[in-house]
């Protein structure tokens, strides 16, 4: 390596021969990925170039395995961050959908506690999004009656789901 250090780059031919596949078979033994490991172990050996001016003697084995280390440090953080964001981002979508889907079983069940005339006017007028004056028309009533009997269900209905054991 000190001749390395010295611009004689053909000498890095050796070195890389001589240490490639430790330097690999430290990558694997971490990683576990064979593709990631070998460009490790490439970018090893290009630090190794272009930090040649700071060896200073003393083991290559150790300089180059200080160089490989900090690289896999360095991945790890990478991909930990990259793991911990994903993992977050999917258990949150994973969580919310697990929520939803909960929450409208619980509607499920909550709804077939109401009596049938409360389920017709929320299921009329919130999930077939129709007017009250509609609604009254197809019961034969008047808008304010249906309007006193949708807030009375809707409130019965929030009150039993919120009550109601989960599921």
């Amino acid at each position: 390596m000190s001749m390395v250090a010295k611009d004689e780059l053909d000498y890095m031919r050796i070195l890389y021969e001589r240490y490639h596949q430790w330097i690999y078979n430290f990558f694997i033994q971490m990683i576990h990925d064979s593709d990631t490991c070998e460009d490790l172990m490439q970018t090893t050996f290009y630090k190794a170039i272009k930090y040649r001016k700071s060896y200073q003697g003393g083991k290559f084995n150790s300089w180059i395995f200080r160089i490989a280390r900090n690289l896999s440090y360095d991945h790890f953080k990478t991909q930990k961050k990259r793991y911990d964001h994903e993992e977050r981002t999917e258990v949150h979508l994973l969580k919310e959908d697990e929520d939803k889907h909960d929450d409208i079983l619980k509607l499920q069940l909550v709804m077939k506690k109401l009596n049938p005339e409360e389920r017709e006017i929320i299921v009329l007028s919130r999930f077939q999004e129709m007017r009250y004056l509609q609604i009254a028309e197809i019961l034969g009533s008047t808008e304010n009656a249906v309007k006193i009997k949708a807030h009375r269900a809707l409130k019965k209905l929030k009150k039993l789901f919120f009550e109601s054991v989960e599921i």
